[in-house]
């Protein structure tokens, strides 16, 4: 009777002989020695073969356990798993787009088989076949073996998870065997490399999402998310896009995000010498970088969920203010948020839209985003002022040829933030309208009365002709009614005074670089008389 062996019977014979005893003792080349010759010629020496051998030895134990058929391939996948890459001569899988050299397609090619490189996780793919169980042994035999860099060990996980969890390249967990996934996700995050970057931020928030859906162990988890908060400045808005739980108001989980962000600065603030050093290595660059690079992914995120009408307001601003002492040049993407979350949630008390406009810096706003903001009737009428004013100041220091300067007390009481103290005269009345949400004809009368003091100051060349566009033509009883009120208000807050004498405060402190503001010489004669100054210059 012949019987071929191969990598698909020859575990199951073993098991036979050893059942029937068929050893050396009793015969010399009996069945024992024979399949020991044939694994250790053979099967052992195959990359495949191997690993379709171990597969079999699930349905087989104990025994292939006992007679160590199952150690004998751990030992040779991972051995030849840790070999160089430039001596790997057999064949795996690598779903890669192949060379013309490798179609035979290439033109000049002569025939003869050119030697291509092969990648470092070449193996990856085909450890996938394995079950969870006998995978962890394969990667934990790997990694005791040494040689196996860290991020390649990340990519075998990611793409071993890819795999074997349906939906999660998409970052969700279809409907399946729970108790199965479960495990598999528990298992990946016990195997996964301690150093960091071994594996991207975005792999990681994956894993956390069907750590939650599945709910795995709360240790897990929280390891989880210490890791991705060491690394948050990887990771893009989509990925942040965390569903909030069955039964929550809100539509994405945004107490798991603050937990995150905190995560990050925990990491930064407990690692001085690290960062002391990588100063020192990149003066201000890898720190600074990562930490703008989380406000601007912050600013994002908040621009998303802002558009759920069930985020509590406190939410909004309490992951804001999380990252408000990371520098980042532009206040774009936080305005954007900001508006975004005002339009959603038109209802909102006038305190409440003055607390979240606080968050940002109108300094901080490009050209852009300012046209928009003094035509937004969403912003209160105190953050048009100020946008307004701050363009004003950046076109005069622009065209003295400096920067825009640090503006003194007077006016950074205005800003959103600043001081409130007893220096302001305004009633309660008064203060209560300035906070208010201006009309249209309120934000053109604003800037007509803006635009006419610049015409008395002389500031900008081309400010006669914007003051004529703004001030001249017939006006409807409501443009009127609100350039009265816009007026008073803008005199009731000491608006001329306190914007202008702070403009001739910029032109002395920048003097010395020969950057005077020309309006600054006759702010006192605009405040004065500004009627007068009004029709010399519209004149």
């Amino acid at each position: 009777m012949t019987v071929t062996l191969n990598a698909y019977n020859v575990v199951a014979a073993r098991c036979a002989a050893e059942y029937l005893e068929m050893y050396e003792t009793v015969e010399k080349g009996n069945l024992i020695y024979k399949i020991e010759v044939f694994l250790n010629t053979s099967i052992f020496r195959s990359w495949k073969d191997s690993i379709i051998v171990l597969q079999t030895t699930k349905s087989l134990l104990p025994w292939s356990e006992e007679i160590k058929v199952v150690s004998h391939c751990l030992d040779s996948i991972a051995s030849k798993a840790s070999i160089d890459a430039s001596k790997v001569e057999w064949s795996y899988t690598y779903n890669r787009k192949k060379l013309p050299s490798e179609n035979g397609n290439d033109p000049h090619w002569n025939g003869m088989k050119k030697h291509q490189m092969v990648p470092g996780d070449w193996w990856v793919e085909d450890l996938c076949e394995l079950q969870i169980d006998l995978y962890k042994r394969v990667i934990t035999t790997i990694k005791t073996k040494g040689g196996i860099p860290a991020d390649v060990i990340g990519e075998s996980l990611k793409a071993y998870a890819m795999r074997r969890l349906p939906g999660f390249s998409k970052g969700m967990v279809q409907c399946g065997d729970v108790l199965k996934h479960r495990s598999l996700v528990e298992t990946i995050l016990w195997l996964l490399p301690t150093e960091k970057g071994s594996v991207t931020c975005s792999f990681l928030l994956k894993l956390l999402k069907a750590a939650i859906l599945l709910e795995c162990g709360e240790m897990g988890r929280r390891e989880l998310m210490r890791r991705t908060g060491q690394q948050l400045e990887e990771a893009t808005v989509t990925d942040l896009l965390i569903r909030a739980s069955p039964g929550e108001a809100t539509i994405y989980d945004v107490d798991m995000v603050q937990n995150l962000v905190e995560e990050f600065v925990i990491h930064d603030r407990s690692a001085p010498g690290e960062n002391e050093f990588q100063e020192i290595r990149s003066p201000g660059f890898v720190p600074e970088a990562s930490k703008s690079m989380v406000a601007k992914l912050v600013d994002g995120y908040l621009a998303e969920i802002a558009r759920d009408p069930n985020l509590p307001l406190s939410k909004f601003v309490d992951l804001a203010e999380m990252v408000s002492g990371f520098s980042r040049p532009s206040h774009d993407g936080l305005y954007r948020a900001i508006d975004m979350y005002l339009k959603e949630h038109p209802g909102i008390s006038k305190s409440e839209r003055k607390r979240i406009c606080r968050l940002m810096d109108c300094k901080k706003l490009s050209t852009d985003a300012c046209m928009h903001a003094v035509q937004n009737e969403r912003l209160p009428l105190r953050v048009v002022v100020q946008v307004l004013f701050f363009e004003q100041v950046r076109a005069a220091t622009s065209s003295a040829g400096s920067s825009t300067p640090d503006l003194p007390g007077s006016v950074r009481a205005l800003l959103p933030g600043g001081s409130h103290g007893s220096s302001r005269s305004a009633t309660t009345n008064t203060e209560e309208e300035w906070d208010a949400v201006p009309t249209a004809e309120e934000l053109k009368a604003l800037k007509g009365e803006l635009a006419t003091l610049r015409l008395g100051a002389g500031v900008g060349g081309g400010s006669d002709r914007s003051g004529n566009e703004l001030n001249n033509g017939p006006k409807s009883n409501a443009e009127n009614v609100a350039a009265s009120k816009v007026k008073g208000l803008l005199m009731s807050k000491k608006i001329f005074s306190k914007l202008w004498s702070s403009k001739e405060k910029l032109g002395e402190n920048s003097s010395s670089d020969t950057s005077e503001s020309p309006g600054s010489a006759n702010a006192e004669e605009t405040k004065s008389t500004p009627s007068r100054s009004r029709r010399h210059s519209v004149s």
